[in-house]
Order: structure tokens, then sequence, then C-alpha cells
């Protein structure tokens, strides 16, 4: 079919993937420098250079445009910190240092991502629910690091385990929301510091009360 066809080398599936991601990048650049209230067809559009069918042909609303845009965000979340995670000395400190780094590093070098992240993601009920999807996934990502580090399989289902990966994600996410919006008199490297900090202590003292080995880091 015509539609098909390449042109300029490029196929009409890759050029349909090239038009999502401008609009996705558009989006970023709205939300994270002149708010969520800014964020329209049109105003995407004419970020993206695009004709508004292109729009309509990815997209079937604002809150559709924002949930893929969190869930590029928190992609590239799970990436860094998994990355991290692996490259790390094998103490507890320093696995923890390196995984809560990389993730606010990924959150704070691009300032929009933050507010996309932290701010957007409460502004609908749709979004506050795929925010909490996320948390749930992240807090399940803690405490399966946690579970693997400490060398406590037999305990995978322990409840106490997944509240305190919520409890500390869930924080966490709330920490950053504040810390995001001037709300906390802290440093970035401050920040990070108390985190893990809080990581540490709540991980090393559960390892201790279900049996896993201490930490010789």
């Amino acid at each position: 079919m015509a539609a098909q066809r390449t042109y300029g080398g490029i196929s009409a599936d890759e050029r349909r993937t090239q038009r999502r991601a401008a609009l996705l990048d558009a989006a970023l650049e709205i939300v994270g420098t002149q708010g969520l209230a800014k964020m329209t067809v049109s105003g995407l559009c004419a970020q993206a250079a695009l004709n508004e069918r292109y729009y309509y042909e990815n997209f079937d609303s604002r809150d559709a445009v924002l949930t893929a845009l969190m869930d590029e965000i928190t992609a590239e979340l799970a990436t860094a910190i998994t990355e991290a995670v692996r490259g790390a000395p094998p103490d507890s400190r320093a696995t923890a240092h390196a995984a809560i780094t990389a993730g606010i590093h990924v959150l704070t070098d691009d300032p929009r991502k933050a507010k996309v992240a932290l701010v957007a993601g409460m502004a609908t009920p749709e979004l506050r629910a795929r925010t909490t999807d996320t948390i749930r996934a992240f807090a399940t990502m803690v405490a399966t690091e946690g579970i693997d580090f400490y060398r406590v399989a037999d305990q995978r289902l322990d409840p106490t385990i997944e509240f305190r990966a919520t409890y500390l994600v869930g924080g966490l996410v709330q920490v950053l929301t504040s810390w995001s919006q001037g709300e906390l008199a802290l440093t970035r490297d401050e920040l990070i510091e108390h985190t893990v900090d809080v990581f540490v202590l709540l991980g090393e003292d559960l390892a201790q009360r279900i049996g896993g080995p201490a930490d010789e880091g």
C-alpha cells in the first residue's frame, strides 16, 4: 500500500515512531517549563512542528500523552538504577548509594523529568493510578534487590519486606516532590546521603530481624 512506502529511506512505521517521539519531547518541554495547564493539542503540535492529525494518530487524550511520557521516564529510571546496582561494590551502603544516586540524577539532571514524574503524575485520577503502579513496581525492585543482597530468598513472601520497600519508595517520592519544589533546604548531594542513610538503616535492620547475614562491607 502507498501508506507503507518508504520516503527518503524512512518507512511509514518509522515516520510514525518519529512523530510520536516528537510529541513526547514537546510534552516534556511544555509541562516541564510552562506547566501542565499549557499542554494543549495545538500547543503540543506547534512545539513538535506537526499537523494536529498526527497527534490523533498517536494519542486520544492528554492523559494518554502524559502516561506515555511517564512510562518513558520510568523505563529510564529502571535502566539507570539496574546498571548502577550491577556495577556497585558488594556492600549495602555502596549499593544503595549507587542506586539512589542514579535515580535522583535521572530526575534532576533534567528537572523537566522531575516535574512530569512527581507533579504531573498526580494531576488526574488516571495519572495518580499510574503513579501508584510505578511506586509499586519500584518497591518490588527494592525488595528483590534487598532479598538478593542479604540472601533471604526464603523470606520472599514476608509482608514486612513489601511494607518497608513500599514505605521507602513512597517516602522518597514525597521527599523528592518537596525538594524539587524548594521546600527542603538540602543540596542534591545532601539529599542523596540522607536517603542512603534511611535505606541502609531500614534494610540492615530488617535483614537482622528476619535472619539475613550481616553486611560485611
